[in-house]
């Protein structure tokens, strides 16, 4: 039994992997941390888990996280978890990361797109990003775990194998996504109430969206070249999911069957990934761990679709397949 501590556990990305992880027979979940006063009863920030688990919300340094607990799940925001994490590791804790910090490579560049000095800097380009399809030989042994972003996951997983076979060209690439609204988090905000948004599908971040060099950084590994990618996201009036559309030349003559050939061959052992004929929507994935992809050619230009559940596949599903993956239990534990 792996005694587990979830920092930040009043989001929508904590509680669903509390939901997760309370289906899990080797998982006892020990340590809820938040910085509200009184220390409330997680029941009583989310309902839905009454009678579930029966576990107060305390403000707790790493010290007394690590005193507990063996694995710890940061659902902190940017910029937090770096802080703790030095300390986390030195007192023998395993960390999987919500957050950023740990995601990029370069201090720099961190501090170009959160707008912030990272607090962990020699660390950065040395921790396992936490995309199993990917790197999963490198997540099992991996004391830190940088759990991947949702919209980058969503373009990734159809690009990634793309890039590495060379058939489409790394630069020129265009990825539009739409998601809904609980991927901008629990934390109030204006353009996020049901009468901004319900009836309306909006772009935001255009061209400065934090997500844009992750996804650059992780396609970049795969092609073995820089690859440059214009993201835009949009926001939809939908509790979760994303769907991902994504547009990018062909190198030389490609046709649609063997790109369909190459992400079945890619993905036929992936239990997570479902290659489908059809085009994908989001309510197929909604509630699974399951990324739905295909592909087409339009036009001269190649397109992938594929559908996910941001707060699932795109967080907790993906951070539990990690977690399994790094204490050696069955991938798919919890999670079918």
């Amino acid at each position: 039994m792996v005694r587990i501590a979830i920092l930040g556990a009043t989001g929508y990305t904590a509680v669903e992997l509390i939901k997760i992880l309370l289906r899990h027979d080797e998982a006892e979940i020990v340590a809820l941390t938040s910085r509200q006063e009184g220390c409330p009863p997680i029941a009583s920030v989310h309902p839905s888990l009454h009678s579930r688990l029966d576990l107060p919300l305390e403000n707790l340094g790493p010290a007394e996280v690590a005193s507990r607990a063996q694995c710890v799940f940061s659902c902190l925001p940017h910029g937090v978890t770096a802080s703790l994490v030095p300390h986390l590791l030195e007192a023998g804790c395993r960390v999987i990361d919500f957050s950023a910090d740990y995601r990029l490579d370069s201090p720099e560049v961190f501090a170009q797109w959160y707008g912030q000095k990272h607090a962990d800097p020699e660390r950065l380009g040395k921790v396992v990003y936490g995309l199993p399809e990917l790197f999963r030989s490198q997540i099992i042994d991996a004391p830190l775990v940088a759990n991947p972003g949702c919209y980058p996951t969503s373009a990734i997983l159809p690009l990634a194998p793309l890039l590495r076979a060379g058939l489409i060209e790394p630069t020129d690439i265009i990825i539009d996504s739409k998601s809904g609204v609980s991927g901008a988090g629990r934390t109030p905000k204006l353009t996020n109430m049901y009468t901004e948004c319900n009836e309306s599908i909006s772009a935001y971040n255009i061209g400065r969206h934090r997500h844009t060099p992750e996804i650059e950084q992780i396609l970049g590994t795969a092609a073995g070249a820089k690859v440059e990618v214009i993201f835009t996201p949009h926001l939809t009036p939908m509790d979760r999911g994303i769907l991902t559309t994504t547009y990018s030349r062909p190198v030389g003559n490609v046709s649609e069957e063997q790109l369909l050939d190459l992400l079945r061959e890619t993905y036929a052992e992936e239990p997570f990934v479902r290659v489908v004929d059809h085009l994908p929507a989001t309510k197929d994935s909604v509630d699974t761990n399951f990324c739905d992809l295909t592909a087409r050619i339009v036009r001269g230009r190649v397109l992938t679709i594929s559908a996910l559940d941001n707060l699932v596949k795109g967080a907790s599903g993906a951070a539990a397949q990690n977690f399994n993956l790094m204490y050696g239990f069955a991938e798919t534990t919890a999670l079918e």
